[in-house]
């Protein structure tokens, strides 16, 4: 799926306070070097290092009081700088003083330590020195992100362009939340799960809407979510029943490169292109299409986004549960990862069934149990942790 995967690729240019999630689409280089200033990391004095005395304590005169944000006039001989966190070291000074080892008094301020020269100051450019290039293309925007390339003095980036999926449903018994509930009718969770997991990766959306179980209206929909489109996604109708029309839609629109996987749950999982844009039919269970989307949609769109590492990491925690029955497929469990005073251990959601929506709630990663395993309490797993496969 990811090497059929081709990453957008126009470029706009976005306000700094609006990048959020977005992907950036050209490396920075820094203009200025942070800090800009060698400047002060604690409350205290500037000093001379030279100035002190080797063997008591040492007595200066307060030549200056130095705040952030101002103009620091160069140190005067054997005086001291009052200075405070953040602001600008003086000329002449190369050691900062904190004003909890030091006694001021009628404008003298004796110190009581002796210091390490140069220690408390904070060099201009040791964080980033200017003209490097300290983010790289293809970075997805995060907050801690925002606020380096603020520090660097940059209001707007370039980006790429939002990612546009056109959502589909299907299913002559699903109702949106607020009408009301009818005999064999059940409310469209899907459309309201996959609209969460568009807005968190910055998609723009093109909601098509619920279309019946009719192979017309099927291929209708799907031709125009070609032509609007990047990417296209559906919920049902993937599976095999006689009302089950996208496989034959797509047999005439393009081609399926896969149908059905081994996974559980997730099976009816169905990729390929409509028209030469690249498709994703994911189950119409609740808890397939959250697996599936997690498992192989999320991958691909960041990927379209112009993001190289896409999977998501695992790590290996104790179970603390058991699962006796050997499978011919590979199952992603619904499981919640609990700090102990034994460590981290990890426990699973009673019922399993792909229709129970509430356990993706209950749960805060998916475990995975291989095909024809047994899991026994105490055995390490391999977990995947909700914020690597949702955010």
């Amino acid at each position: 799926m990811l090497t059929n995967a081709k990453p957008v690729d126009e470029i706009e240019q976005c306000l700094l306070a609006n990048t959020l999630g977005r992907v950036l689409a050209k490396p920075l280089i820094a203009p200025h070097p942070v800090p800009p200033t060698d400047n002060s990391a604690m409350d205290g004095y500037a000093i001379h290092y030279g100035d002190l005395s080797e063997h008591e304590p040492t007595t200066l005169a307060i030549s200056q009081r130095i705040i952030a944000g101002d103009v620091a006039s160069e140190l005067k001989c054997h005086s001291a700088a009052r200075i405070f966190t953040g602001a600008a070291i003086p000329s002449g000074a190369d050691t900062i003083i904190p004003q909890e080892q030091c006694h001021e008094k009628n404008g003298y301020v004796t110190f009581n330590a002796r210091p390490r020269q140069g220690q408390h100051i904070r060099q201009a450019g040791e964080d980033i020195k200017k003209g490097t290039a300290f983010m790289p293309a293809g970075c997805r925007i995060q907050p801690q992100i925002m606020g380096l390339i603020a520090a660097n003095g940059i209001a707007t980036i370039p980006l790429f362009r939002r990612l546009k999926v056109a959502l589909i449903s299907t299913g002559n018994e699903l109702l949106m939340p607020g009408d009301p509930l009818q005999d064999g009718k059940c409310f469209n969770a899907n459309h309201f799960t996959l609209t969460g997991f568009l807005q968190a990766l910055n998609c723009e959306i093109i909601d098509l809407g619920t279309i019946p179980d009719a192979l017309p209206a099927t291929i209708d929909t799907l031709k125009k979510a070609a032509d609007s489109a990047d990417l296209i996604i559906s919920s049902g109708g993937v599976s095999v029943g006689e009302e089950d029309h996208v496989k034959a839609a797509i047999d005439q629109l393009g081609t399926l490169d896969i149908w059905k996987l081994n996974i559980k749950p997730g099976k009816p999982l169905a990729f390929g292109e409509v028209n030469n844009t690249p498709y994703f039919g994911l189950p119409g269970n609740p808890v397939s299409l959250f697996v599936t989307f997690c498992l192989f949609a999320r991958p691909y769109i960041l990927r379209m986004q112009g993001i190289e590492d896409v999977q998501p990491q695992r790590i290996k925690i104790r179970a603390q549960f058991s699962h006796i029955k050997k499978g011919t497929r590979q199952e992603y469990v619904r499981s919640r990862i609990s700090t102990t005073t034994h460590g981290s251990e990890v426990t699973t959601f009673g019922k399993q069934g792909s229709g129970v929506l509430s356990s993706t709630v209950w749960a805060n990663s998916l475990t995975i149990i291989p095909p024809e395993s047994i899991i026994k309490p105490g055995d390490l797993v391999e977990v995947i942790p909700f914020n690597e496969l949702i955010t």
